[in-house]
């Protein structure tokens, strides 16, 4: 068995409004859904994707209004890292961001910047035969849209530490010292450690869990792999629009194992993805309640001619 690289990976933000319009308007990618915190309904979740809504290219949000911004530590990810196909991809980038007031660092290979909650952010050039991921927007050429994940980094106290559990249960491929791989059959992710021993601050900005994709079939059997490595994985949680299984690696960053389906096309058809509240059938009976407890966003695409 091997994980098919970055399912999604979900972060926290204080204002959805201001966290809708910096990641479509100007990111570019396409709201795929809005729905809610399965385990707390009261909470947004937000999920920014390709224009499928394809695992390896979702960045999610929880939104608690007003949370504070956090500081990434040890045992949380700092940076998240997306594909661009080329050096004018990087450039056309470095002008876009530049012209809404973000300065980004960097090289003729990669730009790292932060979200307006601070949340760490990095475009890089990429040689890959993987299928890149893209979604739709008038203001940015497709061939330099990002493309889906490459990878992300997280601090870690003690990254040696990690090394068994990440070679020999989850079955990550270690390319040097603290930097890994997983690819399966589709799609790859890297996963790599800087040491740092600070306390971490859970709150507006940071990664709170990476998920890691997986085949339908092989779901149950990787939580049983997770048990056998030393892991406390939860039980398979439905989450309607995939399963998961949620664990903490070594160095203390959440992990979560989320299988390839059924998808976000469950409940919407593909062409009308992340336009109204969309609720599991659990949580069907409460949406009057949510609605009105909710931020109030609108339809990023409403009355956009699409590229």
């Amino acid at each position: 068995m091997k994980l098919d690289g970055i399912h999604h990976i979900t972060a926290i933000t204080g204002d959805a409004r201001r966290n809708l319009d910096f990641y479509t308007r100007v990111l570019g990618l396409r709201l795929v859904k809005k729905t809610v915190n399965q385990d707390d309904p009261t909470a947004y979740h937000l999920f920014y994707s390709d224009e499928g809504g394809s695992p390896g290219s979702d960045l999610t949000f929880f939104e608690y209004p007003g949370a504070r911004r956090g500081r990434p530590g040890a045992g949380m990810i700092y940076r998240v890292v997306y594909r661009v196909a080329s050096p004018d991809a990087l450039r056309f980038w470095e002008q876009r961001l530049g012209g809404e007031g973000v300065a980004p660092s960097g090289d003729e290979r990669r730009l790292t910047f932060a979200d307006p909650e601070g949340l760490g952010l990095e475009i890089a050039v990429t040689e890959t035969k993987d299928e890149p991921l893209v979604a739709l927007h008038p203001e940015i050429p497709r061939e330099h849209a990002l493309q889906g994940f490459d990878g992300v980094h997280a601090y870690s106290a003690d990254p040696d530490g990690s090394r068994s559990f990440l070679e020999e249960t989850l079955d990550f491929t270690r390319v040097h010292e603290g930097s890994y791989v997983a690819r399966g059959g589709h799609r790859g992710s890297f996963y790599k450690y800087e040491e740092a021993d600070r306390a971490g601050i859970p709150g507006a900005g940071t990664v709170h869990h990476v998920a890691w994709a997986s085949p339908m079939e092989e779901h149950a059997a990787w939580r049983q792999r997770v048990l056998e490595g030393g892991g406390f994985p939860t039980p398979v949680i439905d989450r309607f629009y995939f399963r998961s299984i949620y664990f903490r690696e070594p160095s203390g960053i959440l992990f979560e194992i989320a299988t390839l389906g059924p998808g976000f096309a469950a409940d919407e058809p593909l062409e009308h993805l992340g336009e109204r509240l969309s609720l599991p059938p659990k949580f069907e009976p409460l949406r009057e309640e949510l609605e009105k407890a909710l931020t109030p966003l609108p339809n990023p695409r409403e009355g956009r001619v699409r590229a």
